[in-house]
């Protein structure tokens, strides 16, 4: 969108209003992700499929398929780039995409289904994966074995606290959620009793363990700046915590200490939460709710409730907050859309010429003497010859702006996205746009056709077949 037709007021919000889209894709989409600039949308579907959408468009840009069929997608992670994409699934793969020409780079069988997995914020070939009832494990496939390491859920102790007692409840102690420090330096992990613990990346040592909660910890989020963590837990409690800075290289672990900023949760109604995110800046933090169909969002400096969005009569599932804009996705765990809720920004047409004014109501007009003079006509053609000497760069790429990620990638655009697979059999019909099939149609087709190819398009191509008069 063009800055200057915009509001500068509208601008300065920072808290989406309303819901502007609905996104459908192949199947219900139960895991989505912005990418790290924001352009392009990941989403994973209960049936094992991902669709990347193209937020300029709100059209499936690409659609990848490399899970077992019917096997969950549990999380998406994008690379720093842009260009590569991990999945993990219940079906106990990870699998690393190139978004270049949507091939699977690396598909590693983890031994267990994955809650989560996590890119290296700076190595697109580590990742660190939580597991099912198993211990995490950090995988580098760097090399054509793929390593992998195992990492420790149990709390960091004292010898004189550990008896056989604690120890057989501490086989039982598994991590449900990990993820990276903005550095790449340590790993925080959330286990299923409460308890977070910082490891170093490096060594796969604990160097910090702290319990922030009686149940398990099901989410963890950073923010961008690295010195915030939001966490939710199963008690029905998202918690705030500031974190130090774990890239300054004079960090003394001895001296690290996790406490809690603030605490969310409805008192009242006593709700459980689906899934929390920070805003862009991490001022709010917003949460999806079990079996209800709103979105919280909390300011931080004060702790309060400042907005509760509206949308679809459905509960939502994920939800997202983008990293540049006040712009916020969410999945309906029912009908699988994903929805869109943004700024409206009402654009202001005089931005479009310095002499551009806009009237409320009609005015009479005074033309000018020479505004409707009739020209030559060879006069007008050498005109339109001197604009086509004009040389126009349509290779040429512009430079980067200060700020913007250094070599960005930029997804390539397919012509050829193949009709919707979805539960609810629809079809596509345009950029981001399906429809169900009609029924009426189908009666007019093979039944060998229905599901026929066009190899030149790559497109669902139907030819109707005639029928012969008994």
């Amino acid at each position: 969108m063009n800055l200057s037709l915009v509001d500068p007021f509208v601008l300065a919000q920072d808290i989406p209003e309303t819901l502007t889209a609905k996104l459908r894709s192949s199947g219900t989409a139960v895991c989505i992700r912005f990418s790290r600039q924001g352009n392009l949308l990941a989403s994973g579907t209960a049936k094992g499929a991902i669709a990347i959408f193209d937020l300029e468009t709100n059209g499936v840009a690409r659609k990848l398929r490399g899970h077992t069929p019917g096997r969950q997608v549990q999380s998406l992670s994008w690379s720093s780039s842009g260009r590569y994409l991990l999945s993990s699934s219940i079906d106990w793969k990870c699998i690393l995409w190139d978004l270049q020409d949507g091939s699977r780079i690396r598909i590693i069988n983890m031994g267990a289904p994955v809650f989560i997995a996590e890119l290296h914020p700076h190595n697109h070939l580590t990742y660190v994966a939580a597991r099912f009832e198993n211990q995490p494990v950090i995988a580098d496939m760097s090399q054509s074995v793929v390593r992998k390491r195992i990492l420790s859920s149990v709390p960091q102790k004292t010898d004189d606290q550990v008896s056989e007692k604690q120890a057989a409840q501490d086989a039982k102690h598994f991590t449900t959620v990990t993820v990276f420090t903005p550095s790449g330096k340590h790993i925080i992990a959330g286990t299923t009793k409460g308890w977070l613990n910082i490891i170093e990346t490096e060594t796969g040592d604990i160097i910090y363990t702290t319990r922030l909660s009686p149940k398990a910890l099901l989410l963890l989020r950073i923010s961008a700046s690295g010195r915030d963590l939001l966490i939710n837990a199963a008690d029905t409690i998202i918690r705030t915590v500031k974190l130090p800075d774990f890239a300054d290289p004079r960090l003394d672990k001895d001296s690290i200490r996790l406490d809690v900023e603030h605490k969310f949760q409805d008192v009242v109604n006593r709700l459980s939460w689906n899934h929390v995110a920070f805003s862009s800046n991490a001022d709010y933090v917003m949460a999806s709710t079990l079996m209800n169909h709103d979105v919280y969002i909390w300011e931080r400096g004060h702790g309060s409730l400042v907005k509760i969005l509206e949308g679809p009569k459905e509960e939502l599932g994920a939800v997202e907050w983008h990293p540049q804009r006040p712009f916020v996705a969410a999945t309906g765990v029912e009908s699988g859309r994903i929805y869109l809720w943004s700024v409206n920004t009402p654009q202001r047409w005089s931005a479009l010429a310095p002499d551009f004014l806009e009237v409320e109501e009609n005015i009479e007009y005074v033309e000018r003497e020479d505004e409707f003079d009739i020209h030559p006509i060879e006069e007008l053609h050498k005109r339109r010859l001197d604009q086509e000497d004009e040389e126009v760069d349509v290779l040429g790429v512009d430079p980067a702006k200060p700020g913007q990620v250094p070599h960005e990638f930029r997804m390539p655009v397919l012509l050829d996205i193949d009709a919707s697979d979805s539960e609810d059999e629809m079809v596509a019909i345009g950029a981001g746009q399906y429809r169900r099939k009609s029924q009426a149609a189908e009666d007019t087709f093979d039944e060998d056709d229905e599901d026929g190819d066009n190899e030149s398009t790559g497109q669902s191509a139907r030819a109707p077949k005639r029928r012969r008069a008994d």
